[in-house]
């Protein structure tokens, strides 16, 4: 089923042929980094079958032939050189959040009649680094009056981008089409360049957009004359509009034969900028509504130098010599935060999920090192972690020493590069959980997300404590029971009685934990013996939970909204309590389901 239109503001100027990508197959429920990652899928090489390339000690050439290449949810992208001197078309069509395209040199005049990067992904974070598009394009054959582009962001999408180390030079319709923002995403530039780029360059509108030690201008008085009648191709350096503030710090622009070094908003759309240093040559223009402010730190005599890291060849960026930090095997860290020197890496394994927790005596933040993702999914409390990876990788830059540290999987942790016994910092299951009885007959279950054990001295008789990895249910009269566990606690449910509930020394209402009545049904979605992974999208018409029925596990990649599931399964089991009907489920795999109502009575 072909892609329905973009919705296009007034200088709309993205081709057919882009927006019909065809995107039939999976729901778009199911577009998630942990199916990607389960199943083993490299999105870029699939699409590249029957492509011609080689490799260099530093990169992949690929031949363009048309061919569509999908980044998906983190996905990383990097060290190719895209060759165009075929005469042929190449789409890199991002569709995933959290994902990095790095290292990428397209070499050659491009003659295709459509954008070359095209984006157009769900919240999250996209890097693109060290990117060469500074051979131009040509428009040939019939198209929308500007011709062809370079980047383009599709209104609609959600992704906040960065662009970092990038060049980008000669295409007639706009260098980075960003504009539409506003409707969701944001888009920062981080010491790129451009020239002789028609439209614009630098394209962009929203509140949260940046533009960073970037330079840009136009100074080819025949470029872009003549295509469909439209004489304006040699445009502006900067277009802001759609009614958003975009900051622009350390900048440097100049006119053209088009006579504004910035243009404020277009068509009836207001636009606003906030200009605080840099310098500019030309004209500021203002349509109507609009706004910029220009600081006392804007000079008019801007420096048009390339900023330092940014390629200047097809070669320079595929081999990862470009980018200050950047090499060819993607090692990049992009946080070059002074204060935060130490950095913790979890790399993880595609056999089963593992998750991590950890505590440190300073601050922390994401890193993309590596390729890390950056996921919404993990949690920084502070300067506590939790977290979970498969066979990807998640990386994290702090001060101070490491406290603690908990590993639940597979998976291994490294600090500075060495890797690290999780028994060396901190308890193995850092967290106490008390249940003191208050004299009359108490049955409850307790859910955490990592591993709980019996801490008490004085143990229940056997047959009233069921410890099975992340779940307990157990009774009691007027004693206490302790547990250690790692994670955090998710769920506390009393089926008869109540007691006393006390967590890491501080009394906790068991209520905010989880329903207070278990579901009574169950479904099971069983991965175990299958060729590949499966993924499953479900609506129940009451509660759902999660749940370690039938030693299913525990998965924090698996989402529950409201009473809407998404999920996968590989090699292992999913299931779920639930109460009501369950109106609507969807499979891709080949998984076995089981609906088993009343499943507690059984």
């Amino acid at each position: 089923m072909a892609r329905d239109l973009s919705e296009l503001d007034d200088e709309s100027s993205v081709s057919r042929d882009e927006e019909t990508i065809d995107d039939s197959g999976n729901d778009g429920l199911l577009h998630r980094r942990s199916y990607l990652k389960l199943a083993g899928a490299t999105t870029a090489a699939a699409t590249l079958t029957g492509t011609a390339s080689a490799a260099t000690d530093d990169y992949e050439v690929i031949e363009a032939q048309g061919q569509t290449v999908r980044i998906g949810r983190g996905d990383t992208f990097e060290n190719k050189l895209i060759d165009f001197t075929t005469g042929e078309s190449f789409l890199l069509y991002v569709e995933g959040a959290n994902s990095v395209i790095r290292n990428i040199g397209f070499k050659g005049l491009y003659r295709g009649a459509s954008f070359i990067i095209s984006i157009k992904a769900g919240q999250g974070d996209i890097l693109f680094e060290n990117i060469y598009l500074g051979d131009g394009a040509t428009k040939e054959g019939e198209n929308f009056v500007h011709g062809p582009g370079a980047v383009f962001m599709h209104r609609g999408s959600e992704a906040d981008l960065t662009f970092r180390h990038c060049n980008v030079q000669g295409f007639p319709n706009n260098g980075f089409y960003c504009s539409n923002t506003p409707y969701g995403g944001s888009v920062r530039f981080e010491s790129c360049f451009g020239k002789n780029n028609g439209v614009t360059t630098f394209r962009c509108g929203s509140d949260d957009d940046e533009i960073v030690n970037c330079v840009a201008y136009n100074d080819n008085t025949d470029y872009g004359r003549g295509y469909g009648g439209y004489t304006e191709t040699n445009g502006r350096p900067v277009w802001v509009w759609n009614g958003g503030t975009v900051t622009i710090r350390d900048s440097h622009f100049a006119d053209g034969p088009y006579p504004y070094a910035l243009v404020a908003g277009a068509n009836g759309s207001p636009g606003s900028v906030d200009f605080q240093s840099g310098g500019y040559r030309g004209t500021i223009q203002r349509a109507s509504g609009s706004t910029v402010s220009v600081g006392s730190d804007v000079s008019r005599n801007p420096d048009l130098s390339i900023p330092d890291g940014v390629p200047t060849s097809a070669e320079e960026a595929a081999s990862g010599s470009g980018s200050t930090g950047s090499s060819s095997s993607g090692s990049t860290d992009t946080s070059d935060e002074p204060d935060l020197p130490n950095l913790l890496l979890v790399d993880g394994s595609p056999s089963d999920a593992t998750r991590y927790e950890f505590t440190v005596g300073g601050e922390v933040e994401h890193s993309n090192y590596e390729g890390a993702s950056i996921d919404d999914g993990d949690s920084i409390d502070g300067s506590t972690v939790q977290g979970t990876v498969a066979d990807w990788k998640d990386a994290f830059r702090y001060s101070g020493d490491l406290e603690g540290l908990t590993v639940d999987g597979p998976g291994s942790v490294l600090v500075n590069g060495e890797e690290v016994d999780p028994a060396d910092y901190g308890k193995e299951l850092p967290h106490v959980l008390e249940v003191a009885g208050r004299g009359t007959p108490t049955s409850y279950e307790i859910t955490v997300d990592g591993t709980i054990e019996l801490a008490s001295t004085d143990e229940p008789a056997t047959e009233a404590t069921t410890i099975s990895g992340s779940t307990v249910q157990s009774s009691l009269t007027d004693e206490t029971q302790t547990f250690r566990f790692s994670g955090t606690l998710t769920d506390i449910t009393f089926t008869d009685g109540e007691a006393t509930v006390t967590l890491d020394s501080e009394q906790i209402d068991p209520s905010e934990y989880g329903d207070t009545e278990l579901p009574p049904h169950a479904l099971v979605i069983d991965g175990v013996d299958t060729d590949g992974p499966s993924t499953y999208a479900l609506e129940i018409d009451g509660t759902v939970v999660k749940s370690t029925y039938q030693n299913a596990s525990m998965d924090d990649s698996d989402v529950i909204d409201g009473t809407t599931v998404r999920g996968g399964v590989g090699n292992w089991i999913d299931a779920y309590w639930f109460d009501g009907d369950v109106t609507d489920f969807r499979l891709h795999g080949e998984a076995s389901v089981d609906v088993q109502y009343n499943a507690r009575n059984q």
